[in-house]
């Protein structure tokens, strides 16, 4: 389409320029046969269409002359700023993903014969998983903040069967399991609190922000334990900054 107009105005100019020739004798004036206007017309149409042709040529010559030394400087600046986004990335996960825990739902199918916390949290005949989720280390004192839906069955338990085991890494890289206790819950919010034995072990608590700075749009990650995967990484956007308008 682009290409159509200037062809037709340079036609128009042609036809102008070359008007359909007359043959002069004495006595009369005859214009010549239809088949010598036509061929006049062709060579108009094919004049102004090598026009057009040669007028694309000459732009993408001019765009192809761009200097390649600012191809090569500008690939190579995006080039760096990946690489920069990538170690972000990289330096977070490490820095935050021992500052997350994994938590598994357990219930004992009968009573244990021991009194020892570990046995009782073997995954056996006696002990069975019903779930699995993730958690974040709060504070050093082993302070566990995890989602309610992960621990509801312990929260609201009165059969005195439900377990809830904890898997950690301390600040050194040492990995160890607890059992956690909890001590809080709100199932409004989807938030509960458990509390595991730390004695002898260093913990890292997360870096904990401000919702208040979150702004629809921004990146975020979500470093986590789904479906049993261990230690995943998921990237996204912030899409909602208010869960109830309300509030």
């Amino acid at each position: 389409m682009v290409a159509t107009k200037p062809t037709i105005t340079m036609f128009s100019l042609q036809m102008n320029l070359f008007p359909s020739p007359t043959l002069t004798t004495h006595s009369s004036t005859k214009t010549l046969p239809t088949t010598t206007v036509t061929a006049t017309k062709r060579r108009a149409i094919v004049f102004s269409s090598s026009l057009v042709v040669a007028s694309w040529l000459n732009f993408l010559n001019f765009n192809s002359a761009q200097p390649l030394s600012l191809s090569l400087s500008l690939s190579q600046q995006l080039q760096d700023e990946l690489q920069q986004q990538e170690d972000h990335l990289v330096h977070l996960f490490q820095e935050t993903s021992p500052s997350v825990v994994s938590i598994k739902d357990i219930e004992l199918t009968k009573v244990p014969k021991t009194s020892s916390k570990e046995v009782m949290l073997d995954e056996d005949e006696d002990a069975k998983v019903e779930g699995t989720g993730s958690g974040f280390i709060w504070d050093k004192f082993g302070h566990i903040v995890t989602n309610y839906h992960v621990v509801a069955k312990l929260a609201t338990d009165t059969s005195g069967l439900q377990r809830c085991k904890v898997f950690l890494v301390d600040a050194k890289g040492n990995n160890f399991s607890r059992e956690g206790k909890i001590i809080g819950f709100d199932p409004s919010y989807d938030l509960a609190v458990l509390k595991v034995d730390v004695d002898g072990y260093e913990l890292k608590p997360v870096v904990i922000g401000e919702s208040k700075n979150l702004h629809v749009g921004q990146s975020c990650f979500a470093i986590g334990n789904p479906y049993g995967y261990e230690n995943t990484l998921t990237t996204g956007v912030i899409s909602l900054d208010k869960l109830n308008p309300t509030w």
